[in-house]
């Protein structure tokens, strides 16, 4: 007989979630961009409501600053699954105005906050299932699972509602709306485990890959068409992966030799930063960046 494992529990818990998202939200949506954590979403997305289809499209907020190999397997996952996907560009924001991007050189992921609330309104969603976790960030750690967010889509974190028993409250008003995170208690260990059990295909950028970087205080971070080296810095050539992936303006790598899901896994068991707390450079410009940006409707 198979035992209930650490896994299992969290599987079972997170489809519990996005059913009771199904049966209580009037108009969902999952937030999905082809990394990691929303590649697992999908899959518990799959084992939630299949062979029926989803009961939500797939939705992705596309900065322009995203790594080539994540979009291609977004658009891959989903045309495989034939689930709708929907995706509104930061572009589109600028070009109406509600974005004003005054230096182009600064990440874009402050600015997905409005296109993701403009998203909402066009299409009248009540609730949007991400794929945060409460291990990634001190903000994220504040969260809810159902995530009250009133009509400016803004997030108060002092007037959250009570989970108890696990009992969620999903009303809303016309105009306000719900974040729901089904895996807020898995950590980066346990999204890698399950990625091997399950054997999921990911980005080709989590696993060890040789790559031009610079040294830029204490990160690494990668050449391309919208990060070139400064005055005095040295282009290297060094093996690197990814823990996270973003804008490639602020997402740096970490210097990697791991190959496989086990050596990932082996890295990941031993490592003391978490993967934004290590790769994500806009993350650490303010203590407080994220809790900010999340009260302004980010993620």
């Amino acid at each position: 007989m198979k035992s209930f494992g650490h896994l299992d529990a969290l599987e079972s818990e997170s489809i519990h979630i996005m059913r009771e998202v199904a049966a209580a939200c009037r108009n969902p949506a999952l937030l999905f961009s082809g990394g990691k954590d929303s590649i697992v979403m999908l899959r518990l997305a799959e084992k939630a409501f299949r062979p029926c289809k989803f009961p939500f499209p797939l939705v992705h907020i596309d900065t322009g600053h995203n790594f080539p190999e994540v979009i291609e397997t977004r658009d891959r996952l989903a045309a495989s699954l034939g689930e709708r996907l929907i995706v509104r560009s930061l572009e589109d924001s600028i070009r109406r105005g509600s974005i004003v991007i005054r230096n182009p050189d600064l990440p874009r992921n402050p600015y997905q906050s409005v296109t993701l609330l403009e998203t909402i309104a066009e299409f009248g969603f009540d609730a949007c299932l991400g794929g945060a976790r409460r291990d990634e960030e001190k903000a994220r750690a504040k969260e809810r699972i159902f995530s009250f967010r009133d009509e400016f889509g803004q997030w108060d974190p002092k007037n959250q509602r009570p989970e108890l028993w696990d009992i969620y409250n999903t009303r809303v008003h016309q105009g306000e709306n719900i974040r729901v995170f089904p895996i807020s208690n898995w950590t980066e260990l346990d999204i890698w485990q399950y990625i091997e059990r399950e054997k999921l295909h990911i980005p080709s950028i989590y696993y060890a890959h040789q790559r031009k970087v610079i040294r830029r205080g204490n990160a690494v971070i990668p050449v391309s068409n919208l990060v070139k080296p400064k005055s005095g810095e040295t282009i290297e050539v060094l093996s690197v992966r990814f823990r996270t992936v973003g804008d490639m303006t602020c997402t740096a790598p970490v210097e990697s030799d791991a190959i496989s899901i086990g050596q990932i896994i082996e890295e990941t068991a031993m490592a003391r930063i978490t993967e934004r707390g290590a790769t994500r450079m806009d993350d650490q410009t303010s203590e407080a960046s994220m809790e900010l940006r999340k009260k302004e409707g980010y993620f």
